[in-house]
Formats: structure tokens, sequence, C-alpha cells
């Protein structure tokens, strides 16, 4: 069944994109984590995972609050299978690894079927935030990637501590770095491409505290974060319905 939705934009109702097939069903237990796969051919494929997760996939951004969620929205884990339209874009697509997240089309797809499958409602607030900003320093230690078909990644791993990355943009390490440090963070590098790069930290102690490892391990790097503010825009989410049996 497709989808139709639309959006009201200068008084206009304005169709969104849709799926043309999406099947919805609370995951069954079986112990996997929760995962979002983009195929060739613009198939999506979501498993195990919870309302507030998805629909955060679907703004491809973290900054999505649900004021009073109901308990169900983070205890229920659904599973997705949605395959675009033949003529959509996303039907062309062939991403070059599965764990890709959904591109721009495939997410206002996502937004759709949330209209249509929990009566999701929402709205977007931007207030001035603290954020850090992430800029060159000195002496840049970042090579081209050794694998152009790499999943992007950046991350910490232990026994030395180490800030690793491999085929990350600088886009796509602000919105890393976001998570690792629960506030925005804003690329203002300038650099294009993608990167790799490894930076073992050299702590007087074990283990230092998360913010003290990544900024030690940026400036390594030739990257620095400053704290600033800055207007952030946040998706505000005013209804949710519990979705009835897959249609």
């Amino acid at each position: 069944m497709r989808i139709l939705v639309g959006l009201l934009i200068g008084g206009f109702l304005a169709a969104q994109p849709a799926f043309e097939v999406a099947s919805l069903r609370p995951t069954t237990p079986n112990g996997l984590a929760c995962s979002v796969f983009t195929y060739p051919g613009g198939r999506v494929v979501v498993h195990n995972c919870t309302v507030p997760y998805i629909i955060a996939q679907s703004f491809d951004e973290e900054k999505v609050v649900i004021p009073d969620a109901a308990a169900w929205t983070n205890e229920n884990r659904y599973d997705i299978e949605a395959r675009p339209p033949a003529n959509s874009e996303s039907a062309k697509s062939n991403p070059f690894n599965i764990k890709l997240p959904p591109n721009e089309e495939q997410r206002l797809m996502l937004q759709a079927l949330f209209a249509d499958r929990f009566q999701m409602k929402f709205h977007r607030e931007t207030k001035e935030e603290d954020v850090f900003l992430l800029k060159t320093g000195k002496a840049l230690k970042l090579q081209g990637p050794k694998d152009t078909k790499a999943y992007p990644w950046a991350g910490q791993y232990s026994d030395p501590d180490v800030f690793a990355g491999m085929n990350i943009t600088m886009p796509q390490l602000v919105k890393r770095l976001t998570r690792m440090l629960g506030r925005p963070v804003l690329d203002q590098t300038g650099l294009s491409g993608a990167f790799d790069f490894k930076s073992p930290y050299d702590a007087t102690g074990e283990h230092p505290d998360r913010m003290t490892f990544l900024i030690g391990s940026l400036n390594a790097l030739g990257l620095k974060l400053e704290s600033s503010k800055a207007p952030i825009e946040r998706i505000m989410v005013d209804h949710l319905e519990k979705p009835t049996a897959n249609e």
C-alpha cells in the first residue's frame, strides 16, 4: 500500500515522497541490536529499533525531542521493511555500504510513514544553545581513506586509549562528536572529502574522562574544539499514537 501524505507549504498542499510498500511490525525478541540498512534500489530495512531512534534517523540528526513521551515509545521496538516507488530517485540508489544512513528522499519517506502509521505531528523550534565549534589547528594529521567503501566511523577504543576514524567526513565527524559529548558540535574546519586518522592518547592516569580524552586527541590530529553559542534547531514531536496491526 502506498502512503499518500501532504505537507502544507506556503498555503498549498505539497505531496511528500512516500514508500510504495511499507511493512511495520513489532520486533520479535531475538537479542540482535538495533540496525538501519539501506540497500540498492532504495529498500530500507529497520530492525529492533525504538520509536525515538527511528524518528531521529528520519531527520538525520540527534536533535529530536518528544516531550511527555508515553512509555511505549521507548519500550516498544519495531521492524520496518519499505520500498520506494520505481520512478523515485531512491530506486536508482546503489549505496556502497548497506550501513549507510537513509538519503534525503528516504528520510522524507520515513517521516511520511510515521505520519501515516503513528499519526506523528511535529514542529521545529530554534533556540540559542551551548555548542562546540570544530576548527583546524596546526599540523593536520589526517590521511585520505585507505578504503573509500569502508563504513564511515569514528570512535574511541582502549588499551591503549585511542581515538580513530575511518573514511569519515567532517560533517559526519561532528555528528559523532555530538553524540559523544552530549552537546551540538558544528563543523567550521572548511575541510572537504573523507579521512582516516588515529590518535593514541598519552594520559598521565588511566582512562581520562571523555572530554579530556577527546580534546587531547583532536589537538594531536591538528583539530580543536572551541566553546560557543549558536542557534540550534530542534524537531519537537507533538503527537504520536501507538500503531495498529500492520497494513
